[in-house]
């Protein structure tokens, strides 16, 4: 398969660029560029080149400003949505400006297109909530899907939250929990969809490998947990209590609008994904915790670096 990876040097383009062979990794920072990837240097402010693109099977469009990380400025929101719409717009752009154009575009996106929707069990087929992120992830979808005019088949890979200890979500809470200070979020009640990050990636091959595949799919586990069955889980795999919550008004009042992150409940089902045949490797939010932090995953997160 030949590939290029936008997002190349972030969590899953990392991860994703290691199984691939000599993927073209479009990145800010050529020296950062994954090893064995060819580097070619764009930043989502830029025209996206073309030249780098001719030939390839797919692209991997998974570049974006990075969502967490303290309260949403309107400058911060003007460069997550940047990041994802314009970006976006160039990587077609740039399709349809090569002579020999990619067959498939794996756009990455995420389940906050669905807003936070309580309890309901989501699929695909559901339309899109509200708030920032959604309207963000809404904007995001619309443009990757204008590849479609050019004959590319369009894959909209909506990310829940993926779980690795060396970046994310999951790293961010080791911390606290390593010394017996985590805990649920707001009372633990809304629904968080994740997805071990070796099934993100296999999910992204098998969505470039599988003509049926068009339009928007769930990169999430098929049994979504609470935060407070994950917090739990967490604590378990530390050997660690997980009793200390953080109440809603907290993480309102240290994040604003951003802890829209943490607080929306999205339950999404990788129904596309079941449909077409992939088979999750890790199904459970305990079992894939206790992978991810025993000390095997550990070892070979080391010979990895």
């Amino acid at each position: 398969m030949k590939a290029v990876v936008t997002g190349a040097t972030g969590l899953i383009g990392r991860a994703l660029a290691s199984r691939l062979v000599a993927p073209v990794a479009l990145v800010r920072d050529p020296s950062r560029a994954p090893e064995g990837a060819r580097a070619v240097r764009w930043d989502t402010s830029a025209p996206a080149p073309s030249p780098a693109l001719e030939g390839a099977d797919v692209v991997f469009h998974l570049a974006g400003d990075p969502v967490a990380g303290g309260r949403w400025s309107p400058e911060k929101k003007a460069r997550i949505r940047a990041s994802r719409v314009a970006g976006t717009r160039s990587i077609v752009r740039a399709i349809e400006a090569s002579a020999e154009r990619p067959r498939a575009l794996v756009c990455a996106s995420a389940v906050g297109f669905y807003g936070s929707r309580g309890d309901d069990e989501l699929t695909e087929r559901d339309p899109a909530g509200a708030g920032f992120l959604a309207d963000v992830c809404r904007e995001w979808e619309a443009e990757a899907l204008q590849a479609e005019a050019l004959g590319v088949r369009v894959v909209l890979a909506r990310f829940g939250v993926v779980l690795s200890p060396d970046g994310g979500a999951l790293s961010a809470m080791l911390p606290p929990f390593r010394l017996g200070l985590g805990g649920a979020i707001a009372g633990g009640k809304q629904w968080m969809s994740w997805i071990h990050l070796d099934d993100a990636v296999g999910m992204l091959l098998h969505a470039a490998e599988s003509r049926s595949i068009r339009g928007p799919m769930n990169v999430t586990a098929p049994a979504p947990a609470t935060n407070a069955e994950l917090t739990r889980a967490l604590g378990r795999a530390l050997g660690r209590p997980a009793v200390l919550g953080v109440p809603r008004f907290a993480i309102a009042a240290a994040l604003g609008e951003a802890a829209e992150i943490v607080l929306a409940s999205q339950r999404a089902l990788p129904e596309v994904a079941a449909r077409s045949g992939f088979r999750h490797a890790h199904r459970e939010i305990g079992a894939a915790l206790e992978h991810l932090l025993s000390p095997a995953a550990a070892r070979v997160a080391s010979a990895a670096e």
